[in-house]
């Protein structure tokens, strides 16, 4: 076999493959194999028609287009390997040649990956926000934390701010009920503003068997953005009783002895918890100085599909909530064009983000233990609320395993890129990332190193470069598709 590539754009190659009659032949002796099972003639086993029968019951064409189909997946995997191509997509393939007894001939025109320089990547200086945790923040988590423990008891009064009320709704508009806006024996706690506009203010002064109408805004279902009138009925008020917060409350609900022991963990916590958000700000903040410092030309064919895909998905998540997408861009202040523009704007910088770190992890050599992928099928699976096992099954049987080993390796890579990078606050501290553990500690450098001197360390977990995405899992050489009648097969935020 013979193939040359032309390059057509930055990111757009055509092949040009020739094949001899001699290496077409074992798919011909196969596809008489294929139809000689399928086909039934008299005298002869199902089978074991011999090809002669076969060319008088269906002709030699129909033959040796089965065989040119059949091949043509493996002829053009073994070109794009020959010519050390990186395909992005489906291929468009066109036979220019097929006779029978010569050779064939076809060209395919594909989507590759395009050249990417990296600059120089080490050292990238970035800031992030300086944290704090203040006294406030504690006795925040303090109250939340009574609360839980917080009893309720019914109060013969009007329901002031705080309370617990149990309330009946009603939808109207123009006098006739709202069959899907109906609600009986809702529990609410007047003042968290959860619900409808107008509730709160209504419900204030209310007492057990009292009712109050007011005007408001649906906000889901069919008549969502319809102004209608809202009935609500007071079946009861309930009193949040707190806590006494003492040493006995401390040992009631954790494992502390006093309450100031419970505030130096909170506070604890929540300083672990501050540091992982800065460490995700400064991976992000690498990758976007990184991505601003290479200019990579995108597929237009990869960004229309993966801004179709994430269209779609938007859709459903915005069906699944009741919401139109008017709706939605009048809840953010968008309108259809800026809405377009930004959601393009994601979605070409996930692809380039995919594409540099795939050269960064290339650069580096990068690899993939058993055992981290293992870790993160673990985390995907309890993200979609399965067992591991279901989920690597699925991931198995639908061709997504592949993506799943790119995102830990790009995952990798950036770990890397954050640990290089010159990090500081915007008050000109540095930030230490480099031991930063998953659960916002710091791990002892010595015995770090010591345990694994090549890992580029996983601070607070910013591997994950922000879920850009998969747009055609970039490196899959795909099916070619055109020469003949073949199938096609198969975190967004709105």
């Amino acid at each position: 076999m013979k193939s040359d590539a032309e390059t057509l754009g930055p990111t757009r190659v055509k092949l040009t493959v020739e094949v001899t009659f001699d290496e077409l032949k074992p798919s011909l002796d196969e596809a008489y194999k294929q139809i000689g099972r399928q086909i039934q003639v008299p005298g002869f086993r199902k089978g074991k028609v011999p090809p002669a029968i076969v060319d008088q019951r269906l002709g030699r064409g129909a033959v040796l287009d089965q065989a040119v189909n059949d091949a043509l997946p493996k002829l053009y995997v073994q070109a794009v390997q020959d010519n050390d191509l990186q395909p992005v997509g489906r291929p468009e393939v066109d036979v220019t040649r097929l006779a029978d007894g010569e050779e064939l001939a076809f060209t395919a025109e594909v989507d590759v990956r395009p050249p990417i320089e990296l600059p120089e990547y080490d050292g990238l200086e970035v800031e992030v926000a300086v944290f704090e945790v203040t006294d406030e923040d504690v006795e925040e988590q303090l109250e939340a934390l009574r609360e839980r423990f917080a009893s309720l008891s019914d109060v013969d009064r009007p329901a002031a701010d705080g309370d617990f009320v149990s309330i009946d709704l009603s939808a109207s508009k123009d006098g006739e009920p709202i069959e899907a806006a109906q609600a009986i024996g809702v529990s609410y706690q007047v003042g968290k503003g959860t619900m409808i506009d107008g509730l709160d203010e209504a419900l204030l002064g209310m007492s057990a068997g009292e009712q109050s109408t007011f005007r408001s805004v649906l906000i889901g279902g069919d008549q969502s953005g319809d102004e209608v009138d809202i009935q609500v009925i007071v079946q009861g008020v309930k009193e949040q009783e707190l806590p006494e917060l003492d040493d006995e409350f401390a040992q009631t609900a954790s494992e502390f002895d006093t309450v100031d022991e419970l505030r130096t963990d909170l506070r604890e916590r929540l300083t672990r918890g501050k540091r992982l958000e800065q460490a995700s700000q400064a991976r992000d903040a690498v990758l976007e100085r990184l991505l601003t410092m290479v200019d990579v030309p995108l597929p237009d064919a990869l960004v229309t599909a993966d801004l179709e895909s994430r269209r779609e998905q938007i859709t459903q998540q915005l069906a699944y909530a009741g919401i139109t997408q008017e709706d939605y861009l009048v809840q953010e202040e968008q309108t259809a064009e800026e809405y377009e523009g930004e959601l393009e704007k994601r979605v070409r910088d996930a692809i380039t983000a995919q594409f540099v770190l795939d050269e960064v992890a290339r650069k580096e050599q990068i690899g993939l233990a058993e055992a981290e992928l293992a870790q993160h099928i673990t985390r995907r699976a309890q993200q979609a609320g399965v067992t591991p096992d279901e989920y690597a099954k699925h991931a198995v049987e639908h061709d997504h395993m592949s993506s799943l080993v790119n995102e830990v390796v790009r995952g990798k890579a950036l770990a890397l890129l954050l640990q290089r990078a010159s990090v500081t606050t915007t008050g000109g501290e540095r930030v230490e990332l480099a031991t930063l553990q998953p659960d916002g500690t710091y791990a002892d450098p010595a015995v770090d190193d010591a345990d694994n001197p090549s890992d580029p360390g996983d601070p607070g977990d910013p591997g994950d470069p922000g879920d850009p995405g998969d747009p055609g899992d970039p490196g899959d050489p795909g099916d070619p598709e055109g020469a003949s009648d073949s199938d096609d097969t198969d975190e967004a935020k709105p």
